[in-house]
Protein backbone atom coordinates (compact mmCIF):
# COMPACT_ATOMS: atom_id res chain seq x y z
CA UNK A 1 0.00 0.00 0.00
CA UNK A 2 2.70 2.23 1.03
CA UNK A 3 4.40 1.56 -2.37
CA UNK A 4 1.80 2.23 -4.38
CA UNK A 5 1.02 5.97 -2.59
CA UNK A 6 4.90 6.59 -3.06
CA UNK A 7 3.83 5.95 -7.10
CA UNK A 8 0.69 7.72 -7.23
CA UNK A 9 2.48 10.33 -4.84
CA UNK A 10 5.20 10.70 -7.58
CA UNK A 11 2.97 10.73 -10.43
CA UNK A 12 0.80 13.72 -9.21
CA UNK A 13 4.34 15.58 -8.68
CA UNK A 14 5.81 14.90 -12.27
CA UNK A 15 2.56 15.77 -13.57
CA UNK A 16 2.23 19.00 -11.94
CA UNK A 17 6.03 19.75 -13.17
CA UNK A 18 4.89 19.37 -16.43
CA UNK A 19 2.04 21.22 -16.27
CA UNK A 20 4.01 24.00 -14.70
CA UNK A 21 6.65 23.79 -17.59
CA UNK A 22 3.67 24.17 -19.80
CA UNK A 23 2.28 26.87 -18.67
CA UNK A 24 6.31 28.62 -19.00
CA UNK A 25 6.63 27.67 -22.28
CA UNK A 26 3.02 28.91 -23.24
CA UNK A 27 3.44 32.10 -21.51
CA UNK A 28 7.38 32.47 -22.75
CA UNK A 29 5.64 32.13 -26.18
CA UNK A 30 3.21 34.36 -25.52
CA UNK A 31 5.10 37.13 -24.73
CA UNK A 32 8.41 36.57 -27.76
CA UNK A 33 4.98 36.91 -29.93
CA UNK A 34 3.61 40.09 -28.22
CA UNK A 35 7.12 41.74 -28.21
CA UNK A 36 7.13 40.27 -32.12
CA UNK A 37 3.94 42.41 -32.71
CA UNK A 38 4.77 45.41 -31.16
CA UNK A 39 8.38 45.73 -32.76
CA UNK A 40 6.75 45.43 -36.12
CA UNK A 41 4.19 47.73 -35.44
CA UNK A 42 5.67 50.45 -33.37
CA UNK A 43 9.10 50.68 -35.70
CA UNK A 44 6.39 51.28 -38.17
CA UNK A 45 4.73 54.24 -36.25
CA UNK A 46 8.22 55.87 -35.37
CA UNK A 47 9.76 55.58 -39.09
CA UNK A 48 6.31 57.69 -39.96
CA UNK A 49 5.85 55.02 -42.06
CA UNK A 50 2.29 55.02 -40.97
CA UNK A 51 0.09 56.98 -38.67
CA UNK A 52 -1.29 54.04 -36.43
CA UNK A 53 -2.40 51.19 -35.50
CA UNK A 54 -4.43 48.81 -33.81
CA UNK A 55 -4.53 44.90 -33.83
CA UNK A 56 -6.48 42.15 -32.38
CA UNK A 57 -5.40 38.24 -31.76
CA UNK A 58 -7.87 35.39 -30.88
CA UNK A 59 -7.52 31.66 -30.40
CA UNK A 60 -10.32 30.02 -30.06
CA UNK A 61 -12.23 31.60 -26.96
CA UNK A 62 -8.79 33.33 -25.83
CA UNK A 63 -8.30 37.20 -26.74
CA UNK A 64 -4.73 36.68 -27.50
CA UNK A 65 -3.44 40.58 -28.02
CA UNK A 66 -5.29 43.81 -28.70
CA UNK A 67 -3.03 47.04 -28.90
CA UNK A 68 -3.23 50.81 -30.12
CA UNK A 69 -0.11 51.87 -31.57
CA UNK A 70 0.37 55.67 -32.99
CA UNK A 71 -2.70 57.98 -34.02
CA UNK A 72 -5.87 58.61 -35.20
CA UNK A 73 -4.60 61.62 -36.95
CA UNK A 74 -1.35 62.91 -37.38
CA UNK A 75 -1.16 65.18 -39.67
CA UNK A 76 -3.51 67.92 -41.12
CA UNK A 77 -4.64 68.61 -44.58
CA UNK A 78 -1.18 70.77 -45.62
CA UNK A 79 0.92 68.21 -44.20
CA UNK A 80 1.58 69.67 -40.64
CA UNK A 81 1.68 67.65 -37.42
CA UNK A 82 -1.01 68.03 -35.17
CA UNK A 83 -0.13 69.62 -31.86
CA UNK A 84 -0.84 67.21 -30.05
CA UNK A 85 -1.67 64.58 -32.56
CA UNK A 86 -4.95 62.35 -31.99
CA UNK A 87 -3.78 59.21 -29.78
CA UNK A 88 -4.97 55.95 -31.33
CA UNK A 89 -7.81 53.63 -29.36
CA UNK A 90 -8.47 50.28 -29.48
CA UNK A 91 -12.06 51.43 -29.54
CA UNK A 92 -11.15 53.86 -32.97
CA UNK A 93 -13.43 53.78 -35.80
CA UNK A 94 -12.26 52.70 -38.97
CA UNK A 95 -12.84 53.39 -42.44
CA UNK A 96 -12.70 49.68 -43.69
CA UNK A 97 -12.71 50.41 -47.12
CA UNK A 98 -13.16 46.90 -48.93
CA UNK A 99 -13.33 45.32 -45.93
CA UNK A 100 -17.05 46.40 -46.75
CA UNK A 101 -17.26 44.08 -49.91
CA UNK A 102 -17.00 40.87 -47.10
CA UNK A 103 -18.52 42.14 -43.75
CA UNK A 104 -21.18 43.79 -45.27
CA UNK A 105 -22.48 43.21 -48.65
CA UNK A 106 -21.00 39.04 -49.07
CA UNK A 107 -22.81 38.61 -45.64
CA UNK A 108 -25.79 39.96 -47.37
CA UNK A 109 -25.79 37.56 -49.89
CA UNK A 110 -24.81 34.74 -47.69
CA UNK A 111 -28.70 35.35 -46.04
CA UNK A 112 -29.79 36.23 -48.75
CA UNK A 113 -29.25 32.52 -50.13
CA UNK A 114 -29.54 31.29 -46.88
CA UNK A 115 -33.08 32.09 -47.09
CA UNK A 116 -33.76 30.78 -50.55
CA UNK A 117 -34.47 34.47 -52.11
CA UNK A 118 -31.60 34.34 -53.82
CA UNK A 119 -28.74 31.97 -55.26
CA UNK A 120 -25.00 31.95 -56.75
CA UNK A 121 -26.06 30.83 -59.70
CA UNK A 122 -28.87 33.25 -60.52
CA UNK A 123 -27.82 35.20 -63.70
CA UNK A 124 -27.19 38.79 -63.10
CA UNK A 125 -29.93 39.73 -65.70
CA UNK A 126 -32.51 37.89 -63.58
CA UNK A 127 -32.53 41.04 -61.17
CA UNK A 128 -31.04 43.87 -63.13
CA UNK A 129 -32.82 43.89 -66.88
CA UNK A 130 -29.87 45.72 -68.32
CA UNK A 131 -27.49 42.47 -68.14
CA UNK A 132 -29.84 40.68 -70.72
CA UNK A 133 -28.00 41.37 -73.59
CA UNK A 134 -25.87 38.65 -75.71
CA UNK A 135 -22.35 40.26 -73.98
CA UNK A 136 -23.89 39.97 -70.35
CA UNK A 137 -26.59 37.26 -69.97
CA UNK A 138 -24.30 34.58 -69.18
CA UNK A 139 -22.75 36.79 -65.80
CA UNK A 140 -23.89 34.85 -62.78
CA UNK A 141 -24.09 36.07 -59.07
CA UNK A 142 -21.06 33.87 -58.22
CA UNK A 143 -19.18 35.78 -61.11
CA UNK A 144 -19.93 39.05 -59.32
CA UNK A 145 -19.07 37.11 -55.80
CA UNK A 146 -15.53 36.09 -57.83
CA UNK A 147 -14.67 39.18 -59.43
CA UNK A 148 -14.94 36.64 -62.61
CA UNK A 149 -17.55 38.75 -64.83
CA UNK A 150 -15.17 40.79 -66.92
CA UNK A 151 -16.14 43.95 -65.47
CA UNK A 152 -13.75 46.70 -65.66
CA UNK A 153 -11.18 46.73 -63.31
CA UNK A 154 -12.05 50.90 -62.10
CA UNK A 155 -14.48 53.18 -63.20
CA UNK A 156 -14.55 56.47 -61.99
CA UNK A 157 -18.30 56.88 -61.73
CA UNK A 158 -18.72 60.27 -60.53
CA UNK A 159 -17.73 61.67 -63.49
CA UNK A 160 -21.36 60.54 -64.76
CA UNK A 161 -23.36 59.78 -62.29
CA UNK A 162 -24.13 61.56 -58.56
CA UNK A 163 -26.31 59.01 -56.75
CA UNK A 164 -26.82 55.33 -56.85
CA UNK A 165 -29.75 55.18 -59.14
CA UNK A 166 -27.63 56.79 -61.68
CA UNK A 167 -24.63 54.78 -61.02
CA UNK A 168 -26.36 51.45 -61.00
CA UNK A 169 -27.52 52.48 -64.39
CA UNK A 170 -24.26 53.73 -65.60
CA UNK A 171 -22.99 49.83 -64.57
CA UNK A 172 -25.76 48.23 -66.63
CA UNK A 173 -24.61 50.36 -69.67
CA UNK A 174 -20.80 50.27 -69.86
CA UNK A 175 -19.29 46.94 -72.16
CA UNK A 176 -17.13 44.32 -70.81
CA UNK A 177 -13.77 44.77 -70.56
CA UNK A 178 -12.75 40.60 -70.24
CA UNK A 179 -14.37 37.31 -71.02
CA UNK A 180 -16.59 36.13 -68.64
CA UNK A 181 -15.52 33.43 -65.86
CA UNK A 182 -12.14 33.31 -67.83
CA UNK A 183 -10.59 35.51 -65.70
CA UNK A 184 -9.98 36.95 -61.82
CA UNK A 185 -10.02 41.17 -62.35
CA UNK A 186 -10.73 42.39 -59.01
CA UNK A 187 -13.68 45.38 -59.61
CA UNK A 188 -15.85 47.58 -57.50
CA UNK A 189 -18.52 47.17 -59.81
CA UNK A 190 -19.41 43.98 -59.31
CA UNK A 191 -20.26 44.92 -55.52
CA UNK A 192 -21.65 48.18 -56.06
CA UNK A 193 -24.29 45.87 -58.23
CA UNK A 194 -24.91 42.93 -55.77
CA UNK A 195 -25.21 46.51 -53.65
CA UNK A 196 -28.29 47.31 -56.16
CA UNK A 197 -29.53 43.45 -55.70
CA UNK A 198 -29.83 42.74 -52.56
CA UNK A 199 -31.89 45.93 -52.37
CA UNK A 200 -33.95 44.77 -55.12
CA UNK A 201 -34.34 41.37 -53.88
CA UNK A 202 -34.37 42.51 -50.47
CA UNK A 203 -37.12 45.62 -50.63
CA UNK A 204 -34.63 47.57 -48.27
CA UNK A 205 -32.00 50.00 -48.93
CA UNK A 206 -28.61 48.44 -48.32
CA UNK A 207 -27.67 50.02 -45.15
CA UNK A 208 -30.61 49.22 -43.46
CA UNK A 209 -30.60 45.48 -44.44
CA UNK A 210 -27.08 45.45 -43.49
CA UNK A 211 -28.50 47.21 -39.98
CA UNK A 212 -31.18 45.26 -39.78
CA UNK A 213 -30.24 41.68 -40.27
CA UNK A 214 -26.31 41.37 -39.44
CA UNK A 215 -25.27 44.51 -37.23
CA UNK A 216 -28.23 44.00 -35.33
CA UNK A 217 -28.39 40.66 -34.27
CA UNK A 218 -24.25 40.15 -34.32
CA UNK A 219 -24.45 43.39 -31.65
CA UNK A 220 -22.58 45.19 -33.90
CA UNK A 221 -23.10 48.38 -32.48
CA UNK A 222 -20.02 50.46 -33.73
CA UNK A 223 -20.16 49.84 -37.32
CA UNK A 224 -22.13 51.80 -40.46
CA UNK A 225 -21.92 53.87 -43.01
CA UNK A 226 -21.46 57.52 -42.97
CA UNK A 227 -20.75 57.69 -39.43
CA UNK A 228 -20.84 61.77 -38.93
CA UNK A 229 -24.64 61.27 -39.36
CA UNK A 230 -24.66 59.12 -35.79
CA UNK A 231 -23.46 61.42 -32.72
CA UNK A 232 -22.80 58.33 -30.83
CA UNK A 233 -19.03 57.63 -33.10
CA UNK A 234 -16.34 59.78 -31.46
CA UNK A 235 -13.40 58.37 -32.25
CA UNK A 236 -12.78 57.74 -35.99
CA UNK A 237 -9.39 57.33 -37.34
CA UNK A 238 -8.83 59.98 -40.40
CA UNK A 239 -7.26 58.67 -43.90
CA UNK A 240 -6.72 60.74 -47.02
CA UNK A 241 -5.95 63.99 -47.76
CA UNK A 242 -8.46 65.06 -50.11
CA UNK A 243 -8.43 61.72 -52.54
CA UNK A 244 -5.22 62.51 -53.79
CA UNK A 245 -4.17 58.89 -55.22
CA UNK A 246 -7.74 58.46 -57.34
CA UNK A 247 -7.25 61.68 -58.75
CA UNK A 248 -3.92 60.70 -60.31
CA UNK A 249 -5.73 57.35 -61.10
CA UNK A 250 -8.30 59.43 -63.58
CA UNK A 251 -5.22 61.47 -65.22
CA UNK A 252 -2.07 59.42 -65.19
CA UNK A 253 -2.71 56.96 -67.84
CA UNK A 254 0.43 54.90 -66.50
CA UNK A 255 -1.90 53.66 -63.62
CA UNK A 256 -3.42 51.34 -66.67
CA UNK A 257 -6.64 52.70 -65.77
CA UNK A 258 -6.90 55.28 -68.86
CA UNK A 259 -10.81 55.78 -70.00
CA UNK A 260 -11.31 57.32 -73.68
CA UNK A 261 -14.80 58.98 -73.00
CA UNK A 262 -13.66 60.57 -70.23
CA UNK A 263 -11.91 63.85 -69.83
CA UNK A 264 -10.39 64.25 -66.54
CA UNK A 265 -11.25 68.08 -66.46
CA UNK A 266 -14.80 67.64 -67.16
CA UNK A 267 -15.53 66.96 -63.42
CA UNK A 268 -13.42 68.67 -60.84
CA UNK A 269 -15.57 67.91 -57.38
CA UNK A 270 -12.54 66.86 -55.55
CA UNK A 271 -12.50 67.25 -52.01
CA UNK A 272 -10.16 69.95 -50.33
CA UNK A 273 -9.81 68.56 -46.71
CA UNK A 274 -8.63 65.67 -44.61
CA UNK A 275 -11.09 62.76 -44.32
CA UNK A 276 -12.35 61.87 -40.86
CA UNK A 277 -15.64 60.04 -40.92
CA UNK A 278 -16.09 60.19 -44.66
CA UNK A 279 -15.76 57.14 -46.93
CA UNK A 280 -11.99 57.36 -48.51
CA UNK A 281 -13.46 55.85 -52.16
CA UNK A 282 -14.61 58.16 -54.38
CA UNK A 283 -17.19 56.13 -55.83
CA UNK A 284 -18.83 55.38 -52.73
CA UNK A 285 -18.63 59.07 -51.59
CA UNK A 286 -19.38 61.30 -54.67
CA UNK A 287 -21.41 59.26 -56.56
CA UNK A 288 -23.56 57.11 -53.49
CA UNK A 289 -23.94 59.34 -50.61
CA UNK A 290 -21.80 57.07 -48.93
CA UNK A 291 -23.11 53.70 -49.40
CA UNK A 292 -22.26 51.11 -51.39
CA UNK A 293 -21.75 47.57 -51.75
CA UNK A 294 -17.75 48.07 -52.19
CA UNK A 295 -17.51 50.63 -49.91
CA UNK A 296 -18.60 52.96 -47.06
CA UNK A 297 -18.36 50.98 -44.20
CA UNK A 298 -16.65 51.87 -40.83
CA UNK A 299 -16.04 49.70 -38.12
CA UNK A 300 -14.29 48.75 -34.81
CA UNK A 301 -11.65 45.71 -33.94
CA UNK A 302 -14.54 44.18 -31.51
CA UNK A 303 -17.60 45.01 -34.04
CA UNK A 304 -15.33 42.60 -37.13
CA UNK A 305 -14.52 40.07 -34.53
CA UNK A 306 -17.91 39.45 -33.70
CA UNK A 307 -18.35 38.78 -37.57
CA UNK A 308 -15.46 37.16 -37.88
CA UNK A 309 -16.25 34.43 -34.85
CA UNK A 310 -19.88 33.71 -36.41
CA UNK A 311 -17.47 32.50 -39.27
CA UNK A 312 -15.00 30.60 -37.51
CA UNK A 313 -18.76 28.63 -35.62
CA UNK A 314 -20.16 27.98 -39.16
CA UNK A 315 -22.58 30.72 -38.96
CA UNK A 316 -23.31 30.09 -35.32
CA UNK A 317 -23.70 33.09 -33.24
CA UNK A 318 -24.53 32.51 -29.73
CA UNK A 319 -28.15 31.37 -29.28
CA UNK A 320 -28.66 31.95 -33.15
CA UNK A 321 -27.46 30.08 -36.31
CA UNK A 322 -27.44 33.73 -38.08
CA UNK A 323 -26.27 31.30 -41.23
CA UNK A 324 -26.58 27.78 -41.44
CA UNK A 325 -23.18 26.02 -41.70
CA UNK A 326 -24.07 24.59 -45.45
CA UNK A 327 -23.68 28.20 -47.03
CA UNK A 328 -20.82 29.19 -45.08
CA UNK A 329 -18.92 26.40 -46.53
CA UNK A 330 -20.33 26.95 -49.68
CA UNK A 331 -18.65 30.54 -49.68
CA UNK A 332 -15.38 29.62 -47.96
CA UNK A 333 -15.14 26.58 -50.52
CA UNK A 334 -11.68 27.99 -53.01
CA UNK A 335 -12.76 27.97 -56.49
CA UNK A 336 -10.17 27.50 -59.41
CA UNK A 337 -8.93 31.00 -58.95
CA UNK A 338 -7.63 30.01 -55.12
CA UNK A 339 -10.60 32.40 -53.81
CA UNK A 340 -13.46 31.87 -52.47
CA UNK A 341 -17.27 33.78 -52.54
CA UNK A 342 -16.39 37.16 -51.91
CA UNK A 343 -13.65 35.84 -49.01
CA UNK A 344 -9.76 35.72 -50.46
CA UNK A 345 -8.60 32.38 -49.99
CA UNK A 346 -5.57 32.35 -52.24
CA UNK A 347 -2.23 31.57 -49.53
CA UNK A 348 0.29 33.79 -52.44
CA UNK A 349 -1.47 36.96 -50.53
CA UNK A 350 0.62 38.68 -48.61
CA UNK A 351 -1.37 38.85 -45.35
CA UNK A 352 -2.33 35.09 -45.59
CA UNK A 353 0.90 33.90 -46.73
CA UNK A 354 1.34 30.76 -46.48
CA UNK A 355 -1.53 30.04 -44.57
CA UNK A 356 -3.21 26.27 -44.29
CA UNK A 357 -5.96 25.02 -46.42
CA UNK A 358 -9.46 26.82 -45.39
CA UNK A 359 -7.76 30.19 -44.40
CA UNK A 360 -9.80 33.55 -45.79
CA UNK A 361 -9.63 37.07 -45.23
CA UNK A 362 -9.64 39.98 -47.32
CA UNK A 363 -8.15 44.16 -47.03
CA UNK A 364 -8.77 47.34 -47.84
CA UNK A 365 -7.27 49.88 -49.46
CA UNK A 366 -7.09 52.18 -46.51
CA UNK A 367 -4.95 49.88 -44.59
CA UNK A 368 -7.48 47.33 -42.90
CA UNK A 369 -7.12 43.14 -42.98
CA UNK A 370 -8.62 40.14 -42.08
CA UNK A 371 -7.06 36.84 -41.75
CA UNK A 372 -8.82 34.03 -40.27
CA UNK A 373 -7.34 29.99 -40.24
CA UNK A 374 -10.27 27.95 -38.94
CA UNK A 375 -7.61 24.72 -38.66
CA UNK A 376 -6.52 26.68 -35.51
CA UNK A 377 -9.42 29.17 -35.05
CA UNK A 378 -7.18 31.49 -35.33
CA UNK A 379 -7.67 35.04 -36.57
CA UNK A 380 -5.94 38.68 -37.12
CA UNK A 381 -7.73 41.41 -37.47
CA UNK A 382 -5.49 44.24 -38.36
CA UNK A 383 -6.44 47.82 -38.59
CA UNK A 384 -3.93 50.77 -40.54
CA UNK A 385 -4.89 54.02 -41.20
CA UNK A 386 -2.16 54.52 -43.66
CA UNK A 387 -3.16 57.24 -45.66
CA UNK A 388 -3.06 59.74 -42.87
CA UNK A 389 1.39 60.09 -43.68
CA UNK A 390 0.18 60.87 -47.33
CA UNK A 391 1.21 59.98 -50.36
CA UNK A 392 5.25 59.26 -51.16
CA UNK A 393 7.21 60.58 -53.40
CA UNK A 394 6.26 58.00 -55.84
CA UNK A 395 2.56 59.13 -55.80
CA UNK A 396 1.70 56.27 -53.98
CA UNK A 397 0.87 55.47 -50.72
CA UNK A 398 2.66 53.63 -48.44
CA UNK A 399 2.47 49.62 -48.93
CA UNK A 400 1.44 47.75 -45.64
CA UNK A 401 1.42 44.46 -47.07
CA UNK A 402 5.09 43.43 -46.07
CA UNK A 403 3.35 44.80 -42.47
CA UNK A 404 0.79 41.74 -42.51
CA UNK A 405 3.20 39.23 -43.47
CA UNK A 406 5.18 40.11 -40.91
CA UNK A 407 2.20 39.68 -37.91
CA UNK A 408 0.52 37.03 -40.22
CA UNK A 409 3.74 35.25 -39.87
CA UNK A 410 4.38 35.67 -36.94
CA UNK A 411 0.67 34.68 -35.36
CA UNK A 412 1.03 31.51 -36.97
CA UNK A 413 4.35 30.57 -35.86
CA UNK A 414 2.92 31.01 -32.33
CA UNK A 415 -0.41 28.91 -33.57
CA UNK A 416 2.11 25.87 -34.90
CA UNK A 417 3.49 25.87 -31.58
CA UNK A 418 1.00 25.71 -29.30
CA UNK A 419 -0.11 22.82 -31.02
Amino acid sequence: MYKRLVVVLSLLFFQNIYSNCQSVLHNTAKTILISKIDSILQTKVNLDEIPGAVIQIKIGDQLLYKHAYGYEQKYDFNHQLLNPPDSMTINSLFDIASLTKVIGTTTSVMLLVDRGLLRVEDPVCKYIKAFNTSEKKEITIRNLLTHTAGLYEWYPLYYRASNKNESYKLIGELPLQFPVGEQRRYSDLGFVLLGEIIEIVSGLPLDKFMQKNIFLPLQMSSTAYNPLSTANFKNIAATSHGNPYEKRMVYDSTLGFKIKEINPRQWNGWRNYTLRGEVNDGNAWYANGGISGAAGLFSTVDDLQKLVDMLIRKGNAGSVQLISEKTVQLFLTQDKFKNGLGWMMDPDNSFMKNGPEGTFGHTGFTGPSITVVPEYNLSVILLINRQNTGLLSNGDYYNVSPIRRLVFGAVMKYAVSEQ
